[in-house]
C-alpha cells in the first residue's frame, strides 16, 4: 500500500506512528512515538499499531464490521450534501434524508449535517481497516463537494443547519438560538481531520484548514466570559479537534482555541475532584472530557488530566450500569436514585459508550492499567457489539434494562440520530484497540481472532481463540530473526487465575489478576504461547442499590432471553427515538428471582451450549440466560430485583 504526501508536510503514516496526535482521537488514531515533541506536549507511555497493519479473523467483531461497511455503501453522499450545497447558494443534487437530516430532533435542537461528519469518519475508518478503494473514492468525492462549497459562499465555513452562517453568527453575538451549531460543526470537523489523515485526503485536508482557520477567527472577538457562556451550548469536542489541529499543523492558534473551548465550569470542579455530574446531559459532557485529555496531551497542563482522569473515575466506578452504560434519558442522575432509574427504557446511550471508550484509551495509553482494559473490553462487548443489530447492521440508541422491553433500532434512511453517527463509526475501527506495543514490548489487551504486523520488529503476531466462548487464546510469532522483546498479556480482573504455555511449556501461573503477564524473552518464528483463563458467573449488584443484580460471565452481561411475545416482525426497526418505552409497550410479565445475589449466582448453569445459561425464577420456571451481547429481536431483562417479595414488569 502506497501513501500520498500530504501537502508539504509529513505523510499519513509518519504523521500517525510519529505521534502527532495522540490517544484520544477517534479511537482510530495510533498515539505518540518515542520521539522529540514540541514544547509543552506529553508523549504518550504506549503506541497503537496502525489498523493497516491488523486484521480481523472470522467472528462476531468482524461479522459486525461487514455489517456496518455494507450500509455505508448504500448511502448515498449527495443526500448528506444537500442543505451544505443549500446553504452555500447551490443546488441541491439530490433529495434530503429524513430523521435528524430534515426535521428537528426536538423542539430547541437541530443537527442537519452531523450525519455527514460521522460519514467521512466512518470512511476513512472502513478505508483503514480494509483497503476498500470505495470509500476513499466516496471521502474524495465529498470533500471536493466541501470545497464547491467554500468557494460558492466565500468563507470556510460550512455547515447544514438551518440559518447556516446566520445562526452561528447569532451564537457567537451570545444572542438565544434554536440548534446546536457548534456541536454539529465538530462532526464535520472530525470526519475530515479522519479524512485527511486515515485516508491520505489532501482535498479534505484542504477544507478542514480553512474550516478551522474560519473558527478562530471567528472566535477571535470573543471575550472569555462571552466564550464561556456560548459553551453552555451543547459544543461536542471543539476542544479535541482544535488540539487535533495544532498537533497536526504546529498553528498555535488552534493550542490556544482549544483551551478556549474547554467549558471551564465543567473543568473546574472535576480538576478538584468534585462529581458535580447530577442531573447534567451525560453525552454534552463525555466528548468535553475527552477534549480535556487531548488538551492535557498538547500543553502538559495538567488540570486537563486530572479533570479526565477523575471524571472517568466518577462515572465508570459509581454511575455505570453492569453493560459499561450510564444515565437516564441521556442525563445522569444522583447516585442515591439509582434505584429509580435502572429499569428505564432510555438508560444507556450509545453514544455515550462510544465516547466513554474514546476517553478510556486516551487514558489507558499514558497509563496502561488493567483497569482501565477491563472496562473497555466490557463495555465493547456489553454496549458497541450489542448495539448492532446483526442481520440490519443498523444501531440502538439507548439499551435501556426496562424488564421485557427490547433493543430498538434505527432504519435505513428515516432516523439518523446521533447514534446512527456513532454506530457508523464503532463497527469499522475494531481492530483499533486489541493490540499496543513501546519500543520493546508489545501488550495483548483483547482477547480478539486477530494479526498485528510489528514493523519495527518485522514480526507478525497471530491470534488465534474462540473467546469468549472459550477463556483461551493462543499466540504466534512469525519473524525473520529472532527478536528480543517483551509479550504483556492481559490477566483480566474477571479471571481468577490465568496461565501461560511457551511451546507447551508452562511460564507463568497467576492468582493475582488484574496485571499484565510479561514474558521477556528472544523469540523465534514460530513461537507459541498459550493463554488459558478462568470465566465464573457472578453476581454484580449495582453500588447505591445491591437488591438490583445483573448475572455477568467473565466480561459478558447475561441477559434473560424472554422470547418474542406481542412483538410484530420488524416491531424493533423504529424512526423516532424520542418514543423509546412507547413502542411495543404492552405490559409484560417478567419472572422473578429471589434471594441472595451470590447464592442466586452459584444456582446459574450451563445448559451445554456455547453461552447459554439458565436459572430457574422464584416461580420455578427457568429463565434462558444468554450474552447480552446476542440478544436481538426479542425482549430482555439484564437487571434483576432480588428482594423477598419484589417484583419488576415490563413493557
Amino acid at each position: 500500500m502506497t501513501h500520498d504526501r500530504c501537502c508539504a508536510g509529513p505523510t499519513r503514516r509518519d504523521v500517525l506512528s510519529t505521534g502527532a496526535l495522540a490517544a484520544g482521537w477517534a479511537l482510530a488514531m495510533p498515539a505518540h512515538a518515542a520521539q522529540p515533541v514540541a514544547a509543552g506536549q506529553v508523549p504518550a507511555r504506549l503506541q497503537a499499531f496502525d489498523m493497516a497493519d491488523v486484521t480481523l479473523g472470522e467472528g462476531p467483531f468482524l461479522h459486525a464490521q461487514r455489517r456496518t461497511e455494507a450500509y455505508l455503501l448504500t448511502l448515498q453522499p449527495d443526500r448528506m450534501l444537500h442543505n451544505f450545497r443549500r446553504n452555500a447558494g447551490l443546488t441541491p443534487k439530490a433529495p434530503v434524508y429524513g430523521g435528524w437530516e430534515s426535521e428537528p430532533t426536538w423542539a430547541d435542537i437541530n443537527c442537519h449535517g452531523h450525519t455527514l461528519g460521522h460519514y467521512l469518519s466512518a470512511c476513512a475508518l472502513a478505508w483503514r481497516s480494509t483497503g476498500d478503494v470505495r470509500y476513499r473514492k466516496r471521502i474524495a468525492y465529498i470533500a471536493a463537494e466541501l470545497a464547491a462549497c467554500q468557494q460558492a459562499a466565500g468563507s470556510g465555513l460550512v455547515c447544514a443547519f438551518p440559518k447556516g452562517a446566520a445562526l452561528i453568527a447569532t451564537h457567537l453575538r451570545g444572542d438565544p438560538i434554536t440548534g446546536v451549531p457548534w456541536y454539529t460543526l465538530h462532526k464535520v470537523y472530525a470526519g475530515l481531520r479522519d479524512a485527511a489523515l486515515l485516508a491520505d485526503s489532501d482535498a479534505a485536508r484542504g477544507v478542514l484548514l480553512r474550516l478551522a482557520d474560519w473558527g478562530v477567527a471567528a472566535c477571535r472577538p470573543l471575550s472569555d466570559v462571552a466564550f464561556e457562556a456560548m459553551l453552555a451550548t451543547e459544543h461536542g469536542g471543539m476542544n479535541e479537534v482544535y488540539a487535533d489541529l495544532f498537533a497536526m499543523t504546529g498553528n498555535a492558534d488552534y493550542r490556544t482555541l482549544a483551551q478556549r473551548f474547554s467549558h471551564k465550569a465543567i473543568l473546574a470542579p472535576l480538576a478538584q475532584g468534585r462529581d458535580h455530574l447530577d442531573g447534567l446531559h451525560a453525552n454534552t459532557q463525555v466528548p468535553k472530557i475527552v477534549g480535556f485529555q487531548r488538551v492535557y496531551e498538547t500543553t502538559g497542563d495538567a488540570t486537563y488530566r486530572d479533570a479526565a482522569a477523575f471524571f472517568w473515575r466518577t462515572v465508570v466506578r459509581t454511575r455505570s450500569f453492569a453493560t459499561g452504560g450510564h444515565g437516564d434519558g441521556e442525563h445522569f442522575f444522583a447516585v442515591a436514585d439509582t434505584r429509580d432509574h435502572v429499569f428505564s427504557a432510555k438508560g444507556s446511550e450509545t453514544c455515550g459508550q462510544h465516547n466513554m471508550l474514546k476517553l478510556t484509551r486516551a487514558l489507558f495509553l499514558h497509563d496502561p492499567r488493567v483497569d482501565y482494559a477491563d472496562y473497555y473490553e466490557r463495555t465493547l462487548y456489553n454496549g458497541i457489539l450489542a448495539s448492532q443489530d446483526p442481520d440490519s447492521g443498523m444501531a440502538t440508541y439507548f439499551q435501556g434494562a426496562r424488564p421485557g422491553y427490547m433493543k430498538l433500532y434505527h432504519t435505513p434512511e428515516h432516523s439518523f440520530w446521533c447514534c446512527t453517527g456513532t454506530g457508523m463509526e464503532n463497527h469499522v475501527k475494531y481492530r483499533d484497540s486489541i493490540y499496543f506495543h513501546d519500543d520493546s514490548a508489545l501488550i495483548v489487551n483483547l482477547f480478539v481472532p486477530s494479526a498485528v504486523r510489528w514493523r519495527a520488529k518485522d514480526a507478525v503476531l497471530t491470534q488465534t481463540t474462540a473467546f469468549p466462548e472459550t477463556p483461551a487464546t493462543t499466540l504466534r510469532w512469525t519473524m525473520r530473526r529472532d527478536t528480543s522483546a517483551t509479550l504483556k498479556i492481559r490477566h483480566p480482573g474477571w479471571s481468577r487465575s490465568a496461565t501461560v504455555l511457551v511451546n507447551g511449556v508452562e511460564v507463568v501461573r497467576s492468582a493475582v489478576p488484574g496485571r499484565y503477564l510479561d514474558l521477556t524473552r528472544v523469540w523465534r518464528d514460530g513461537d507459541r504461547v498459550d493463554v488459558q483463563l478462568e470465566m465464573s458467573v457472578a453476581a454484580e449488584a449495582l453500588p447505591a442499590a445491591p437488591d438490583r443484580v445483573a448475572f455477568t460471565y467473565g466480561p459478558l452481561v447475561l441477559a434473560g432471553a424472554l422470547g418474542r411475545d406481542g412483538l410484530a416482525p420488524g416491531a424493533d426497526i423504529v424512526a423516532n427515538e424520542r418514543r423509546y418505552g412507547d413502542y411495543n409497550d404492552t405490559p409484560f410479565a417478567v419472572p422473578r428471582l429471589a434471594g441472595d445475589p451470590a447464592r442466586l449466582a452459584q444456582r446459574v448453569a450451563a445448559t451445554g451450549r456455547p453461552l447459554e445459561f439458565s436459572i430457574a425464577a422464584a416461580q420455578g420456571a427457568p429463565i434462558r440466560l444468554i450474552p447480552y451481547h446476542r440478544i436481538a429481536h426479542e425482549r430482555y431483562a439484564t437487571y434483576w430485583p432480588v428482594g423477598h417479595g419484589d417484583t419488576a414488569t415490563g413493557g
